[in-house]
C-alpha cells in the first residue's frame, strides 16, 4: 500500500485507514465480520483505526479485538476527546485508553473542535509525557472549515481530520493547502458522503478510463480520487465488512490520477 509522510515526525502511514463510526458499535455478537475486517486491513498492509467516545461501544470493541488478534502493536491506534472542561476532558481521555487497552495512544484528536484550546493544552502536556504520540482536531462539515484552517494557522498540532469526497471539495479552496503548508498531516472523513454516493451511481457504469489506475469499483474510484490530492495523508472510510475493507485497501495501490484526470473524474460523476 502507499505511504504517506506525517510532516511533524517523518513517520510514514499507509494511506487507507479505517474508520468505525456506526460500524463498530456492536454487541459481542457481531465481531466475527470485525475480526476479519482488522485481519484484513493489516494483512493489506493497513494500520490507522480512528474512532471516538461518541461511537458508542467502538473503542471497547476495537481494544477487546485488537488484543485478541495477537498483533495489537501493530496498528496506529487514533481516537478523540469529546467533553467540556479540562478535567471532564481528562477522565474521559483515560477511559478511552483503558477501554482500547492501551497505556498510550498514537493520535488523540479534539472531536468536532468541542472545547478545543483546553483539550489541546492538556494534549500537548500529554505529549511532553509520552502518553500521546500525535495530536489533532477534527470536524466533518464545510462550515468550519474557516475554523479549522485558522487553527492550523496559530496553533501547533500534527493532524487535522475534516470532510473531503468528489462531490464535497470545499476543503481543496484552502483548508488542504493551509494544512500542507504548516505540516500537518491530513485524516479524511466522509470519502463516500455517508454512503451517498454510491446511491448516486447506482446501476452506472464507471467509465472505461480509469481503468489505467486500477480502478475497478466505485468505491476505488472515490477513494483514488481524494488519494491523488497530494495534500491527502490517509482516508478513513468506515466498514464492519471485510469485502468491503478489501475493496477499499485496493485504492491504496498502484498509480493515482494525475490533476486532469481528477477533474475529468469529477465531470463524469456531475453528468450521472
Amino acid at each position: 500500500m502507499l505511504q504517506r509522510t506525517i510532516p511533524s515526525s517523518g513517520e510514514t502511514i499507509p494511506v487507507i485507514g479505517l474508520g468505525t463510526w456506526q460500524t463498530f458499535d456492536v454487541s459481542r455478537s457481531g465481531y466475527e465480520p470485525l475480526t476479519q475486517v482488522l485481519a484484513n486491513l493489516h494483512q493489506s498492509g493497513g494500520k490507522l483505526i480512528d474512532s471516538s467516545p461518541m461511537y458508542g461501544r467502538a473503542e471497547e470493541n476495537i481494544g477487546d479485538l485488537t488484543q485478541a488478534s495477537g498483533i495489537a502493536d501493530q496498528f496506529f491506534y487514533a481516537t478523540k476527546v469529546w467533553t467540556q472542561g479540562k478535567e471532564a476532558g481528562i477522565r474521559q481521555m483515560e477511559a478511552s485508553l483503558k477501554k482500547m487497552k492501551r497505556h498510550s495512544i498514537d493520535l488523540m484528536q479534539v472531536h468536532n473542535l468541542v472545547d478545543w484550546k483546553t483539550h489541546l493544552e492538556t494534549l500537548a502536556n500529554w505529549k511532553e509525557k509520552g502518553i500521546v504520540r500525535y495530536i489533532g482536531i477534527t470536524h466533518y462539515t464545510n462550515a468550519y472549515h474557516d475554523e479549522l484552517e485558522r487553527i492550523l494557522q496559530t496553533v501547533p498540532v500534527d493532524f487535522v481530520q475534516l470532510n473531503y469526497s468528489i462531490t464535497a471539495r470545499n476543503a481543496e479552496k484552502r483548508l488542504l493547502r493551509t494544512a500542507a503548508d504548516r505540516g500537518v498531516a491530513t485524516l479524511i472523513n466522509r470519502p463516500f458522503g455517508e454512503g451517498s454516493l454510491f446511491a448516486h451511481v447506482r446501476g452506472k457504469a464507471l467509465p472505461h478510463w480509469v481503468a489505467e489506475y486500477n480502478i475497478g469499483t466505485w468505491s476505488q474510484f472515490f477513494l483514488k480520487f481524494i488519494l491523488s490530492h497530494p495534500a491527502v495523508t490517509c482516508v478513513i472510510p468506515a466498514t464492519g465488512n471485510p469485502q468491503h475493507l478489501l475493496d477499499n485497501v485496493q485504492a491504496g495501490m498502484g498509480a493515482l490520477p494525475d490533476e486532469a484526470t481528477r477533474e475529468r473524474m469529477a465531470a463524469y460523476m456531475a453528468s450521472l
